[in-house]
Order: structure tokens, then C-alpha cells, then sequence
């Protein structure tokens, strides 16, 4: 009887501090020593959330760099791969009428697999510098803007590493664009 009143007691207050005091301290923390990163690095315009650093979104007008596909459909209450394994019929169609679709946009030469396989999150925010580079002539077309200039926003807005290789992210690369035109 004696052990289970132990047991019972050990029980409730590892309860309450791994339930409640450890949470809510990591909480409060993280909310003073990193706000942006604790409410989701979100990103707003005029007052609007626009979208997340973290998250991907679907840019299908020509005028904007795409995304790295989704299998969720950008849905964040919903990531996760396909689950589809690289010989699977679904997924080779997929990657098919995904290359074809880039290819019919004006998109020229080997494509990256980032632009036409999702990531395991399918949330990626982020997509290659080739990936980026390949879409140069298709974005300055839509948005009357000599290549050069375009090239130069996309080296500008890259981040990396030698272990990561270079990236973009799409939004904020989307959102330079938007802001570069205004001057234009």
C-alpha cells in the first residue's frame, strides 16, 4: 500500500511539471527570447498575414517563381508526403504531368527534381538555386524585366551553406519581386 501511495504522488507531480510547469515555461521563454520564430515567423503586409517564412505556398502565375510541389496542398493541418515509392505508377504519372506543365510554361532544359517531386512535409518553403535560376527566363518575360536583373534578386535573396547548398525561399522571393516592380 505504501509504494502505491508512492507511485501515485511520483505520478502527480511529474503530472504537473511535465504537463503544466515545463510547457508553459518553455513557452513564455521562447515567446520573449525569440517572438518571430514563437508565432510562426509569419509574415504580414498591410496589416494582413500573408503567409509564412516556414511554410510553402502555390504560385502558379507566371509572373511568380512556383513552389516546390505538395503533396498536401500546402496545407499545414495536413503535411505529409504521398508515401509513394519511387517506382509507383501514381507517383511516376504525377512527376510526369508536373515536367510536362513546366515544359508547356516555357520552362527549358533538365528541370530540377525539386520542382516536380513534393518534399516529406510537403510544406517546403524553399526550392533550390537551380531551381530558381531555371524559372529566370519565364518570370522576366511575365514581369517585362531583363534576365540579368532577375538572376541578380535570386543570388541576393539566396541563403546557404557549403553542407546545404544554396536555396531561396519562394515567398520572400516572390515578395522582393513584388516590391522591385513597384520602382519599375
Amino acid at each position: 500500500m505504501k509504494s502505491i501511495k508512492k507511485a501515485v504522488l511520483l505520478f502527480a507531480v511529474l503530472f504537473i511539471i511535465t504537463g503544466f510547469i515545463y510547457p508553459i515555461t518553455v513557452t513564455l521563454v521562447s515567446g520573449l527570447l525569440f517572438p518571430d520564430q514563437a508565432h510562426g515567423s509569419l509574415i504580414v503586409d498591410n496589416d494582413k498575414v500573408i503567409g509564412s517564412t516556414l511554410i510553402g505556398q502555390n504560385f502558379t502565375a507566371p509572373q511568380y517563381f512556383q513552389s516546390r510541389p505538395s503533396a498536401s496542398g500546402y496545407d499545414a493541418a495536413s503535411s505529409g508526403g504521398s508515401n509513394l515509392g519511387p517506382t509507383n505508377s501514381v507517383l511516376l504519372e504525377l512527376v510526369d504531368n508536373r515536367t510536362n506543365a513546366l515544359l508547356k510554361d516555357g520552362i527549358a532544359g533538365p528541370i530540377p527534381s525539386d520542382l516536380v517531386m513534393a518534399s516529406a512535409s510537403g510544406l517546403d518553403p524553399h526550392i533550390s538555386l537551380e531551381s530558381a535560376l531555371i524559372q529566370v527566363p519565364v518570370v522576366a518575360k511575365a514581369r517585362n524585366l531583363p534576365e540579368e536583373e532577375v538572376r541578380a534578386l535570386i543570388v541576393a535573396e539566396s541563403v546557404g551553406s557549403p553542407l546545404t547548398g544554396a536555396y531561396v525561399n519562394v515567398l520572400s522571393l516572390n515578395r522582393a519581386l513584388d516590391q522591385g516592380s513597384q520602382s519599375y
